[in-house]
């Protein structure tokens, strides 16, 4: 087992999703904080590390049905780059490291934020062995998964997390799952072939359906946190519902991208590659902390 086939096992290039540990930072005016930010930043690397754990565990479980698979009869442990023990000293070592990183929280952040982690854990390895095969289940428990990064964020920052921005990004994951589902039933549709045995319980019109009401209803829940917001952090602004205007495009992007040009498959990939996306969220960001930090 060599450096490059344990780099394609942990899957880095997904640690971008644990981006949203910083979200309580960011939303709670703190991004000048260097304590928020360090820890913040330890937590990030924490939930990296489990969730690589998790895709450890996921491909130890999947690893007969990979093997059928034309693409993902590549990945480490489905072609024999990487035996069975061998990915389970990883994900324990990944496991390990993750609770480890917490201790380096004040003492009344670690135990939550390591609570957390360990919630995530356990969900996670319920989700690979049984709970990926119930259609709606399924996405729910991914954006649940994203829900307690931000959480995590919250706790080992000591930041209270507004409950429309806990609204916001479960609907928001959930809107980007279904959107992934979406892809699944047009290869489905496609082959014949169902790439994931829930598949078969979706079908187009629903999952637009799905779509459709999870990105109005996240609309809806940002432009309450623009208008409703916590004044006890001071950082409230008027100005903050015209960011509304980026986030609206950017959900409209998304549902381009997934309804009309059919490119939906992986939300990070998505994210990394298309421009316009991109644009929007920087242009988001940067109006964002304007309103807010200056």
């Amino acid at each position: 087992m060599g450096n490059k086939e344990i780099i394609r096992l942990i899957r880095p290039k997904q640690w971008t999703k644990n981006v949203f540990v910083f979200g309580p930072m960011f939303f709670g005016g703190a991004l000048m904080d260097m304590d928020s930010v360090f820890y913040s930043l330890i937590t990030f690397i924490a939930f990296s590390f489990m969730a690589s754990s998790i895709y450890c565990f996921n491909d130890i479980i999947d690893v007969e049905a990979d093997r059928k698979h034309k693409v993902k009869c590549n990945r480490p442990i489905a072609s024999g780059a990487v035996t069975m023990k061998q990915a389970y000293t990883v994900m324990a070592v990944l496991i390990a490291l993750a609770f480890g990183l917490t201790s380096l929280l004040p003492d009344d952040n670690a135990i939550p934020t390591g609570i957390v982690l360990l919630f995530y854990l356990l969900l996670n390895i319920a989700y690979c062995l049984k709970l990926k095969q119930f259609a709606i289940l399924d996405v729910c428990i991914i954006a649940t998964g994203f829900v307690l990064r931000l959480l995590a964020g919250g706790l080992a920052t000591d930041i209270s997390l507004s409950r429309w921005i806990v609204l916001m990004t479960f609907l928001l994951t959930l809107f980007m799952s279904l959107a992934k589902r979406r892809d699944d039933v047009l290869i489905m549709e496609r082959t014949g072939e169902a790439p994931r045995k829930n598949t078969i319980h979706y079908n187009m019109t629903f999952i637009n359906q799905a779509i459709t009401i999870t990105a109005s209803i996240t609309m809806v829940c940002y432009i309450m946190y623009t208008v409703f917001q916590d004044l006890s952090n001071g950082h409230y602004s008027d100005l903050l519902y015209l960011t509304s205007v980026f986030v609206l495009i950017g959900l409209l992007r998304y549902i381009q991208l997934a309804v009309v040009e059919n490119k939906s498959g992986e939300p990070t990939k998505v994210m990394l590659t298309d421009r316009f996306m991109q644009i929007v969220v920087v242009l988001w960001a940067l109006s964002f902390c304007i309103i807010i930090y200056c």
